[in-house]
């Protein structure tokens, strides 16, 4: 165990014990710097760095991104909180997401809720299950329904009044995820695009960590800042 080994988990410690105590029930706080990945960690580091005061995750033909990557927050898990960030993405579909109440694999990977990012349709601005585990479609509520998930995984969807959509290539968008129960809304750019109640058997979750998204395949770049949580509960 080397000297610079013990010092950069020292850090992680630290920043991890501030923002957990920094963050009180009930209040938005804010979970990044803008300037740094202090509180922030990554399996693969190679893939993250702070620009344009934003958390940014890139692939390329040079490093090219061959599983998908979950850039974690380090002050604990969330259970039912509310979380707010504005994000962009070009590249491989805009294919990103935002991963909430999961378990993170040893391999790097992430299993559990994800809000999700896509250039349009059912997938931006719906709920998915990530490394999917349960029956039917990895979707578990699209973009413009309210789904009820039974006990028994039976899902019932309905329309909602509007269908969420992406601005302009470049422009920043915001994301609103609020989760409370069994119950989890997604909004993006202010309009209500999901709404999940997930009531299925061993497969709903209501706590775990919170992570940013890089999605494996072609080059892209994704963003994130002005990230803001609010913890209602913790676990």
């Amino acid at each position: 165990m080397n000297l610079t080994w013990r010092i950069t988990n020292v850090v992680f410690f630290l920043c991890a014990t501030f923002f957990t105590a920094g963050l009180p029930a009930a209040e938005f706080q804010s979970i990044f710097d803008g300037e740094s990945l202090n509180g922030w960690k990554a399996r693969e580091m190679k893939y993250w760095s702070v620009r344009d005061g934003a958390i940014t995750g890139q692939s390329t033909p040079e490093n090219p991104c061959k599983a998908n990557q979950f850039m974690a927050w380090q002050g604990g898990d969330v259970a039912d909180f509310e979380l707010k960030l504005k994000f962009r993405v070009t590249g491989n579909g805009c294919n990103s997401g935002v991963q909430f109440r999961s378990v993170l694999r040893p391999d790097g990977l992430a299993v559990g809720y994800q809000a999700d990012i896509f250039q349009s349709g059912g997938y931006l601005g719906g709920v998915c299950d990530e490394i999917h585990t349960r029956k039917g479609p990895e979707l578990l509520s699209a973009n413009g329904k309210k789904t009820v998930i039974d006990a028994s995984g039976k899902r019932t969807a309905t329309d909602l009044a509007q269908v969420a959509t992406m601005k302009p290539m470049g422009e920043w968008n915001d994301y609103h995820i609020i989760a409370t129960g069994q119950k989890i809304i997604l909004e993006i750019n202010g309009v209500k695009s999901t709404e999940l109640i997930d009531q299925e058997v061993g497969q709903f979750d209501l706590s775990g960590f919170l992570g940013l998204q890089l999605r494996s395949g072609a080059p892209m770049t994704v963003q994130f800042k002005d990230i803001y949580l609010k913890n209602y509960k913790l676990p």
